[in-house]
């Protein structure tokens, strides 16, 4: 069993223990009821027609046919019903509209993964606070953020000590260090990386690296790696993917991955995923932990990302992967990382009641990858609506 499967089943016991248990008795009423969805909540081992019951803001039953009334209803029939989808790598705090039009998709919770530095990171938390569902922010180690001139191709930009001060102005906002070692972002990625640890470590955070066309092959970045640190884009191809010429995952990244490093997807638009390298690393059975969008405010009217769903879509129709492996993927698995994320992800009763409303349309629908290549697939998640700590989120 791989850490993706152990996921999916960790909380079973629990939540059979506690499902017997609905907050109210069925003569009493609830605030809502999302009623006669395809409940598919992975952390239970749920996949079957229930409805899911909310009071005071959190999850009181998922249960078939529940009698009581509630203040207000949402018809789900033919309809999904997901725990809220997190989002660990996006950049909605690029825009104050970011986290209102992700919400809407279905996203119940985010991280913005490295806009800014250490100069320019008050804006992008101030956007995070007032977001309407949890948000953070991982600090770009190179102090402008990202910039057009590569944001530590001056290695002086990679500054640990103004990049510890930023971190302690904002202790409850930012919660990792991000490091992007691609070509033309910096010069000398193992020296970037360095300095990410020595930040990240000060504060025991850990470490997102960003890969594709890197200059050193990723066998040698993912030993600098800890526990809990994260690689993102894991779809880039060569040179330095994650796998070589004949498709083998290779054993540094077999061992990264059972030291604790968590592989990302981070679908994007420019040189992180493309179709044969998809191929090569779901064929090898090294599927992702969790599904991200590097997403902006803007990404509905990029074709290869344009939301959530879509780039959970992905991974259902080219990916090998079952509908409640890619739900634990947007979900649960990803709730596993952060602190701030470990009550979401669920359905589970006492939960805050973060539901993502999906419809799965049969069809023919083109995918794209980051190069233009188009894929037709089966089947398609669609957002039809988002439940926030039991309230109903207005479609933006």
């Amino acid at each position: 069993m791989n850490r993706r499967r152990f996921l999916a089943t960790a909380r079973t016991t629990i939540g059979a223990t506690v499902l017997a248990h609905p907050l109210l008795s069925s003569a009493q009423s609830y605030d809502m009821i999302v009623r006669g969805g395809r409940v598919v909540d992975p952390s239970l081992h749920k996949d079957s027609v229930a409805d899911v019951a909310i009071i005071d803001g959190h999850i009181a039953a998922v249960a078939s046919n529940i009698g009581a009334g509630a203040a207000q209803e949402i018809d789900a029939t033919d309809k999904l019903v997901l725990p809220g989808l997190l989002d660990i790598h996006a950049h909605y705090a690029q825009d104050a509209q970011g986290p209102h039009i992700c919400l809407s998709d279905g996203v119940t919770g985010w991280v913005d993964a490295g806009s800014a530095g250490a100069d320019n990171i008050d804006d992008i938390v101030a956007v995070a606070r007032s977001a309407p569902q949890p948000a953070r922010v991982l600090l770009n180690i190179g102090r402008q953020g990202v910039i057009p001139a590569g944001d530590t191709a001056d290695l002086s930009l990679a500054d640990v000590e103004a990049a510890k001060a930023a971190i302690a102005r904002h202790r409850g906002y930012v919660i990792g260090v991000k490091a992007r070692l691609t070509a033309g972002v910096t010069a000398n990625d193992t020296e970037v990386l360095r300095r990410a640890q020595e930040v990240a470590s000060y504060f025991n955070l850990p470490v997102m690296i960003y890969i594709g066309q890197s200059a050193t092959p990723m066998g040698e970045l993912v030993a600098l790696l800890k526990p809990g640190d994260i690689v993102t884009h894991m779809f880039a191809p060569p040179p330095n993917a994650i796998f070589d010429d004949d498709g083998h995952i290779f054993p540094e990244i077999l061992e990264a991955r059972r030291r604790g490093i968590w592989f990302d997807v981070a679908n994007g638009r420019i040189d992180h995923l493309r179709w044969d390298s998809f191929d090569a690393i779901m064929a090898a059975g090294f599927w992702p932990d969790t599904t991200s969008t590097d997403g902006f405010s803007n990404s509905r009217s990029a074709p290869g990302v344009i939301d959530f769903p879509n780039v959970m879509s992905k991974l259902l129709n080219f990916g090998g992967m079952s509908l409640s492996e890619v739900v634990a993927c947007g979900s649960y698995n990803a709730s596993c990382i952060h602190a701030f994320l470990r009550d979401k992800g669920t359905l589970n009763v006492g939960a805050p009641a973060d539901i993502a409303i999906l419809e799965l349309r049969r069809g023919s629908f083109d995918f794209l990858d980051n190069y233009e290549n188009v894929r037709t697939g089966e089947w398609r998640l669609f957002p039809s609506d988002t439940i926030l700590g039991g309230r109903r989120v207005p479609r933006v």
